[in-house]
C-alpha cells in the first residue's frame, strides 16, 4: 500500500520562499560583483582554465602509458599456429566430461562405451570404406527394384525364391555406388 502524501504546512512554505529569495539575492550579487570585476578576473580565469587543462592532460597522458605498461592479465594471449593433437584431445576429453556430467546414468554409459578411442577409429574406418552413403544407397534401391522384378517373374513362372535374392542384389547395387563414388572423385576431385 502506498502513504498518503503530507501536504507542507503553511510556515513550511514560507521558510521554502525565504530561503529561495536569499539564494537568489546572493547569486545575483555574486554576478554583479563578477561584472565589475571585469576584464581582469575573466583573464586570470581563462589562465587558471588553460593551466587546469594542461595537468588534466597530462595526467590522462601518464596513465595511458602506465596501461600500455602493464601487462594485462584478463586477456589471454593469442595463439598463432595449428592446434595440436595433444591439445586437441584434451580439449575433446574436457567437453565429454562436460557433457557426460549432464547425462542421466544409462546415457552417460552408453556415451563412454561409444566414445572409446577404439570404437570411435573403427567407426570412422567402417564409415570411410564400407559404409559409404552412396553405396549404401544404391545397394537398397538397386535390391528393391531387382527383386521386385525377379519376384514378379519367379511368381508368373512358377519358381520358388531362395532368399539370396536380395543379399546378391545389395551387393550388385553397393559395388555400383561404391564405383560412382571412385569415379565422382576421380573426374572432380573432390571427396564429398
Amino acid at each position: 500500500m502506498s502513504t498518503p502524501e503530507v501536504q507542507p504546512s503553511s510556515n513550511e512554505k514560507i521558510e521554502t520562499a525565504k530561503a529561495s529569495q536569499e539564494q537568489y539575492d546572493s547569486l545575483r550579487e555574486k554576478i554583479e560583483n563578477g561584472a565589475e570585476l571585469g576584464v581582469e578576473n575573466g583573464e586570470k580565469a581563462v589562465e587558471k582554465a588553460k593551466i587546469e587543462a594542461l595537468e588534466t592532460a597530462i595526467s590522462v597522458e601518464r596513465s595511458a602509458v602506465e596501461k600500455a605498461k602493464k601487462p594485462s592479465t584478463a586477456a589471454p594471449a593469442k595463439r598463432r599456429g595449428a592446434i595440436s593433437k595433444k591439445e586437441r584431445s584434451a580439449s575433446f576429453k574436457k567437453h565429454m566430461q562436460h557433457v557426460q556430467a549432464e547425462m542421466p546414468a544409462p546415457q552417460r554409459a552408453f556415451s563412454k562405451v561409444i566414445h572409446n578411442k577404439a570404437i570411435e577409429k573403427t567407426s570412422e574406418v567402417v564409415g570411410s570404406t564400407v559404409a559409404r552413403p552412396n553405396a549404401i544407397l544404391s545397394g537398397a534401391v538397386v535390391a528393391f527394384f531387382a527383386v521386385l522384378i525377379v519376384y514378379l517373374v519367379a511368381k508368373n513362372l512358377g519358381y520358388v525364391l531362395s532368399g539370396f535374392e536380395t543379399i546378391g542384389a545389395f551387393a550388385v547395387g553397393w559395388i555400383i555406388g561404391v564405383l560412382y563414388d571412385y569415379f565422382r572423385v576421380m573426374i572432380t576431385g573432390k571427396k564429398s
